[in-house]
């Protein structure tokens, strides 16, 4: 926000320190992002700028680790390029991206519902312990995620437990992952429409039940239509979690589960590559994407609320 045309020079000399220092931490928080990119075109299997990279020298720069993405994944290594060449090329990265689709998609879908149901109902002024339901609700996303992991593991392990009885297991399977996902994803759902609903007008609803309208198509027409920017803007967050999630992952996925995150821890502990920055890279740019998207979509759910965007 501009500083008021009466603002006198102390005042002035204060915005420009505050500005200097806002960027300074922005700089400091987004500096190891920002080293990740270029590394991932090093023509060198190392993780450090080369001579040639620092000189911008061509042949220092290369694509050689994005390439094996957009070929078959069936080629053999090369021998000549030792253990590191290549990694995209392995089908680990194609069925751990594919997993991470099918999984963020379903869990998105599923908390999409779960949190919007929630926020409707906590939002009307006669639900009964809404902050103890609440906080409840969102408790996943304070609770260490290591704690919440164990805590579905176990339950997971035999979920028929809570009432004595032996049934089939959730863990090494989809099912117990997406739930799991779903999990951690639906709090951001809650708290993203319940923030949407806080300024809906009520009266709507009352003015559509008198114009005969029933629940059903008070919802789809009235009520959905303007918290959808908040539902939209729940399920990215609810799909970023989905794949960006490594712990749960750990806990509850079995071989067949394993994700991009979970592929990339093992390649850390396992194989050191700059294809895992290249990974990396590819990532931080959809979650620029996503984040791009909701900041349009929360300036739209500003104007259709009658706030004015700053």
């Amino acid at each position: 926000m501009a500083l008021p045309p009466y603002a006198d020079p102390l005042e002035r000399l204060w915005r420009i320190i505050y500005l200097v220092i806002c960027t300074l931490i922005f700089l400091f928080l987004i500096a190891p992002i920002l080293v990740i990119i270029p590394l991932s075109f090093n023509a060198e299997p190392y993780f450090t700028f080369t001579e040639k990279m620092l000189t911008f020298d061509p042949a220092g720069w290369s694509l050689r680790w994005y390439e094996a993405l957009i070929s078959t994944g069936m080629q053999a290594p090369d021998a000549a390029d030792g253990w590191w060449s290549d990694m995209w090329a392995n089908a680990a990265w194609v069925k751990a991206a594919r997993n991470s689709l099918i999984i963020g998609v379903w869990s998105t879908i599923v908390a999409t519902g779960l949190g919007t149901l929630a926020a409707l109902g906590l939002a009307r002024p006669d639900m009964p312990y809404r902050r103890l339901i609440m906080a409840l609700l969102i408790s996943p996303m304070i609770v260490p995620i290591i704690i919440v992991a164990t805590g579905m593991f176990f339950f997971f392990s035999n979920p028929c437990s809570i009432i004595g009885v032996e049934c089939g297991r959730l863990t090494s399977t989809y099912a117990g992952v997406i739930l799991a996902h779903v999990v951690l994803g639906t709090p951001f759902v809650i708290i993203t429409v319940t923030a949407t609903l806080s300024g809906f007008d009520q009266s709507l609803i009352r003015a559509a039940a008198s114009l005969g309208a029933n629940p059903r198509i008070t919802f789809f027409r009235v009520i959905m239509p303007l918290i959808l920017p908040g539902v939209i803007s729940g399920a990215l967050f609810a799909f970023v979690t989905s794949f960006d999630e490594v712990v749960a992952v750990l806990f509850i996925a079995g071989p067949e589960q394993q994700t991009i995150p979970r592929q990339m821890w093992n390649g850390i502990r396992e194989q050191i590559s700059p294809a895992i920055l290249a990974v990396a890279t590819i990532l931080v740019v959809v979650s620029i994407a996503l984040l791009t998207i909701l900041e349009l979509l929360r300036r739209r759910s500003d104007r259709l609320r009658g706030v004015s965007g700053r």
